[in-house]
């Protein structure tokens, strides 16, 4: 098993009596550390996306919301995925609770990762509303532990927040502890117009802990582009593009 060295400094800020505030990450890596790049090969891995639905999705961005501009831009993605790779959909955020407990376990598999799947995702996403909060440590340990089911075959999770973690979990140390047990997932990260540092380096370090990329997406045109590139659709996108 592979081990990643990784140094990282935790600042935690909490306010009032609320366990649930947000935690305030940074993180450091030596100067001297490179993470290693990844090769990717989508005809043996399965994919899973997890989609933010928290209430601040329904925030407007260059006019439209955020919600509908991630509907929108996973609907052109999903065409162009080809059938024989198994994908699927988590969603988090998308049902509210009387207690913080409630919230912070609102998160579901609305599509199993297989084959031929983009029209029931594309189907399952529109069917949502945004309500709620943002349970990423939760979902990320779903995912890992029941969405997929074997250790053998590659994974990689496509994950779309607007925000970091506002439950008392931590997905920074959530995947450090993974990755010494696992080798077998990747997850990329794409930062939907995050404009707060802690959230967004909070989203970065799951990103690069796991040897995946991560994107600052702050607008439509950049979410569609860090998705592609994120499936490696970038050279059919173009040529779509100039057949218009």
């Amino acid at each position: 098993m592979k081990k990643i060295f990784i140094f990282l400094l935790f600042f935690i800020i909490l306010s009032g009596d609320n366990s649930y505030s947000e935690p305030n990450y940074t993180y450091s890596t030596p100067n001297n550390y490179k993470f290693e790049p990844r090769t990717d090969d989508n005809s043996s891995e399965k994919i899973l996306f997890i989609v933010d639905f928290s209430n601040s999705m329904n925030e407007r961005l260059g006019g439209r919301t955020k919600l509908d501009i991630a509907l929108s831009t996973m609907k052109e993605t999903l065409q162009l995925i080809p059938p024989n790779t198994p994908v699927g959909l988590r969603v988090y955020g998308h049902r509210t609770g009387f207690t913080p407990k409630q919230s912070c376990t609102a998160s579901q598999l609305v599509s199993p990762i297989q084959q031929n799947n983009t029209v029931n995702i594309y189907s399952r996403l529109n069917s949502i509303n945004a309500v709620g909060w943002t349970p990423i440590t939760y979902s990320l340990k779903q995912a890992v532990f029941f969405d997929f089911n074997d250790t053998t075959t590659k994974k990689r999770i496509i994950l779309i927040s607007d925000g970091g973690e506002n439950c008392d979990e931590s997905p920074c140390d959530f995947v450090i502890e993974l990755m010494k047990i696992r080798e077998d997932i990747r997850i990329d990260v794409i930062a939907l117009a995050v404009g707060d540092m802690d959230a967004n380096n909070q989203l970065k370090c799951v990103a690069l802990v796991t040897s995946g990329r991560f994107y600052n997406a702050n607008t439509a045109a950049e979410l569609k582009n860090s998705l592609q590139d994120s499936l490696n659709l970038q050279k059919e996108v173009q040529g779509v593009i100039l057949n218009q």
